[in-house]
């Protein structure tokens, strides 16, 4: 995917060894009085385990396997396989495996939630982005139950096809986020202003074309290339290529009334060439951050460990 500046021209990949700070224009709202309570603070200069080049150059998104502790998901971009990959914690392992029945036109965002079977993980894939085409009048999330083990293999027969279509006209995103506590999914549309906030209500059609409802804009993010959420859903992440900004979510606050407003925090990160994909750590103790290889020899799977 290309990467604009505020006039909208293309700049330069990123170095990766270059750290960037950002401070919100507000000041930091005090904590939250809901949400799970842990701290918001984490490490800066994160724990880095080399990925091979070769197999996930194009990595565009990032979840926790609910099923395969220490296990990561991750997928790539148009023009690759409809694939999905699970990588360890450590990098060093990827394997990959065909998602029958499925189309890559331009996927660009994973997540791991709840689903119609109770008690069942789902693996959410969502292509939803236009990688600089015209931007098509509808959007699929594919929803299959995560496999169980490494040896697994995933079934056609059990795909859903969740078709969708904006209420404001069609739109290019990276970024899903799907609510644990009430199933929900939320797309962030990625554009230089305005990033717009949808929602998909559960239950999700799987036959027909479901018309998304606008809640809002997120205030002061632009270009939104990922999210995630705790697996509790007390808090949420949402990534550009630049940033990482954090929310605390109040009990009884939704998804969408949590997103409306601004970050409590914007935390520091490690600059990558590319950066597309973020997940929460499933035992809440940090989060993860992968780039696309871009014009670099290789990138590095990017652990930031909760202080």
């Amino acid at each position: 995917m290309k990467i604009y500046d505020s006039v909208g021209g293309r700049v330069g990949l990123l170095l990766s060894s270059l750290v960037f700070s950002v401070t919100c224009s507000c000041s930091d709202p005090e904590p939250s009085p809901g949400g799970n309570g842990n701290s918001d603070q984490f490490e800066t200069t994160p724990e880095q385990f080399p990925v091979a080049a070769g197999v996930i150059d194009e990595a565009s998104g990032m979840a926790a396997s609910a099923s395969m502790p220490g296990y990561l998901w991750t997928i790539q971009d148009s023009g690759q396989p409809n694939s999905l990959y699970l990588i360890s914690k450590d990098g060093k392992s990827i394997k990959q495996y065909n998602v029958p029945g499925s189309n890559n036109h331009d996927w660009e965002e994973v997540a791991v939630g709840p689903g119609p079977d109770n008690g069942v993980s789902y693996v959410y894939i969502a292509d939803i982005g236009n990688n600089n085409q015209p931007v098509t009048s509808t959007n699929t999330i594919y929803r299959i139950p995560e496999i169980i083990g490494i040896d697994g293999s995933f079934n056609q027969n059990a795909l859903q096809k969740i078709t969708f279509s904006y209420p404001d006209g069609a739109r290019d995103a990276e970024a899903l986020i799907v609510d644990p506590v009430t199933k929900d999914i939320f797309v962030l549309s990625k554009e230089m202003q305005n990033t717009n906030i949808y929602r998909l209500a559960y239950p999700q059609s799987a036959n027909d074309v479901t018309v998304a409802e606008k809640i809002g804009t997120v205030p002061g993010v632009a270009l939104a290339t990922a999210g995630s959420i705790s697996k509790d859903g007390g808090e949420i992440v949402v990534r550009t290529y630049l940033a990482v900004y954090y929310w605390k979510r109040s009990t009884g606050e939704t998804v969408g009334q949590t997103l409306v407003k601004s970050a409590n925090k914007t935390l520091i990160v490690a600059l990558e060439p590319q950066g597309e994909a973020i997940c929460f750590e499933n035992e809440n103790k940090g989060f993860y951050t992968l780039s696309e290889k871009g014009n670099a020899a290789s990138v590095s799977l990017n652990f930031y460990k909760r202080k």
